[in-house]
């Protein structure tokens, strides 16, 4: 149809002439009303960016001489962000001589791989870059799903005993029980 004739039939409609394709030969045109196409396919786009994930990459860092507690708390926070759905780097600082000893960094690397296993895999194995040895942790969906559902906390608190007739229960100045203290020896 010639371009006067489709305006025409266009305005006639009240509606808008729309080209579709203009590397087409001739160029395809359609009639419509542009503006309600416009919000469509904003709200197509805006329901496709709800749907996407947005991966963020955490990090955690680590020493070498890393302690007990520290180490069992950061590793606690790398379950929780795998939990999240989130990907860890983890990052094993190594300061002056500690640099001759890798193998520290290597170990400490495997056993937080090794605690998080039911929540995340290794996605980039350890490597050193300078004075860091980093590896990244991935989320494990099939790990994650095949875990059991945490209990209910009211079966797993413990049960304080109440006090029998042979043992009375002195109270403090709060009115519960108080505790025997133990003298500490001093040197």
């Amino acid at each position: 149809m010639p371009l006067p004739e489709a305006l025409s039939t266009a305005r006639s409609m009240d509606l808008d002439l729309v080209e579709v394709a203009a590397g087409a030969s001739p160029p395809v045109c359609r009639i419509m009303n542009f503006t309600k196409f416009k919000y469509e396919a904003q709200q197509r786009a805006k329901e496709s960016r709800k749907k996407a994930t947005n991966i963020v990459v955490k990090e955690m860092k680590y020493r070498p001489k890393i302690g007990g507690g520290d180490f069992d708390t950061k590793t606690r926070k790398v379950a929780q962000f795998l939990g999240e759905g989130h990907k860890v780097k983890v990052t094993i600082m190594f300061r002056g001589r500690e640099m001759q000893h890798p193998e520290l960094g290597r170990r400490i690397l495997d056993r937080v791989a090794e605690e998080v296993a039911e929540v995340g895999r290794v996605e980039v194995m350890p490597k050193q870059d300078g004075r860091n040895m980093t590896m990244v942790l991935g989320p494990d969906r099939k790990a994650q799903s095949q875990r059991p559902k945490p209990a209910a906390t009211a079966a797993t608190e413990p049960t304080v005993p109440e006090p029998t007739a042979e043992e009375p229960a002195s109270t403090g100045g709060a009115g519960e029980p108080q505790e025997p203290v133990a003298a500490e020896a001093v040197e």
